[in-house]
């Protein structure tokens, strides 16, 4: 029987999981903020992201060459990742680099320099970072989308913020929101692999403890208001994405939703690829993804095609929605639960993936979900939950379309959601 991770908490709130495997040489550590973007007003958009860019320019008494040089010199490797509503920091070593690890990672989040010229040298480069994504077809097309989704909140900003919402950022304002943003109320402290239990919770409590908590107001709940968007450019191709509203991580639909989407776009045998794909020749790339949050959650389509097919493609994807949610057949049922129990358990064998997976539900359920309980999820699910779900998808009759591409993409949107209302 698989051993399930042990939880500590320390006196300041910050949570503690040892996921300790026989038979590895190395070690993931993931200390996880449960607070992102999501939490930012619009003046503040991008400021957590550029917060966990700055702690990198130094922090504790290390420069931000010896930050990476300490890590890099036992064979280990340093990243970060800001998200709606989580901030991850990461380290990859070999056995024995639990010390210095933590030590590090303790710094960038408690302890960074955050230095007023390397502030200004930050922001011309997340600049460049924003005018990357600008450039990047695939990536504009997810934020069109999204802002259209949740237009005027939050989730809707996109998270690198902007040229103007990040000028006002100072190192006081950066500090105190970092005190705020991870602080130890909303800390996990998630190992894996070669690990020893009792080291980890001496090194965690020396290292992250006297942190002080640090009062947040909780984000403001998120509306799907749904709409088109459509950017004309010069390019080969077309890109859409589609997406309707969906239940949140903490849904009792959760699980019957990922079933959903890999039916619908999960895999080779899913409909869409079947479909769109293979059968019609319409789209190049199809595939089906969740986005699920604390209160609300999407489900989306991204496509890539000929501009010509963008019309026709956009008509199939809305009718194979509608025919999912009518009907699943009971041989592809079974097909996507395999298919998604695989792609859940595979992931789990990467030790990074199951600290930050440890982290993720410790955050938004308050515990810890074993293999065995996830299997058996979604090997309860029957035609009638995807029927249910189909249901709930389709009610509140308001979805979001992004198209860029050639002109003749812009047609997408009207299709889709002519298709889609039947």
């Amino acid at each position: 029987m698989t051993r399930l991770a042990t939880v500590h908490t320390l006196s300041n709130g910050a949570t503690l999981i040892c996921d300790a495997v026989a038979g590895y040489e190395t070690l993931a550590v993931s200390v996880v903020a449960g607070r992102g973007a999501r939490w930012e007003n619009e003046a503040q958009s991008g400021w957590s992201h550029l917060l966990e860019h700055m702690v990198f320019k130094g922090a504790g008494a290390r420069s931000a060459r010896e930050l990476v040089e300490a890590i890099e010199s036992q064979g280990g490797q340093l990243n970060a990742a800001t998200g709606h509503e989580r901030t991850s920091f990461q380290v990859r070593a070999l056995s024995g680099g639990l010390p210095l690890a933590l030590e590090i990672v303790a710094d960038l989040v408690q302890h960074p320099t955050l230095d007023e010229g390397d502030l200004a040298r930050e922001k011309h480069v997340v600049h460049q970072e924003i005018a990357e994504a600008a450039d990047t077809p695939d990536d504009q097309v997810f934020e069109g989308a999204q802002g259209a989704a949740f237009a005027g909140q939050p989730l809707g900003r996109p998270i690198l913020g902007t040229a103007g919402s990040l000028a006002p950022a100072t190192p006081a304002a950066l500090e105190a929101w970092r005190a705020a943003l991870y602080a130890p109320e909303r800390l996990v402290i998630s190992v894996a692999g070669a690990v020893d239990e009792d080291e980890f919770l001496h090194l965690a409590e020396r290292h992250f403890a006297a942190a002080a908590p640090s009062a947040m107001p909780e984000a403001p709940p998120a509306t799907f208001e749904g709409g088109v968007v459509a950017e004309s450019r010069k390019l080969e191709q077309a890109h859409l994405v589609f997406l309707l509203p969906a239940p949140g991580v903490t849904d009792p639909d959760h699980w019957t939703l990922r079933l959903f989407t890999e039916l619908l776009g999960g895999g080779m045998s899913s409909r869409l690829f079947q479909e769109a794909r293979e059968r019609l020749g319409l789209a190049y790339a199809i595939d089906a993804y969740v986005d699920a949050y604390a209160d609300v959650g999407v489900l989306g389509v991204y496509a890539g095609c000929a501009a010509k097919d963008a019309g026709a493609l956009a008509q199939v994807v809305a009718t194979e929605i509608r025919a999912l949610a009518a009907r699943a057949e009971p041989a592809e049922l079974a097909r996507g639960k395999a298919q998604l129990k695989a792609s859940l358990f595979m992931g789990r064998e990467s030790l990074l993936a199951r600290s930050e997976q440890a982290a993720a539900q410790q955050l938004a359920l308050g515990r810890l979900l074993p293999a065995g309980e996830i299997a058996a999820a979604i090997d309860a699910v029957t035609p009638e939950n995807i029927a249910r779900l189909g249901a709930r998808l389709l009610a509140p009759g308001r979805h979001a379309v992004s198209a860029l591409g050639p002109k003749t993409a812009a047609k997408a949107g009207s299709r889709f959601g002519a298709a889609l209302a039947g």
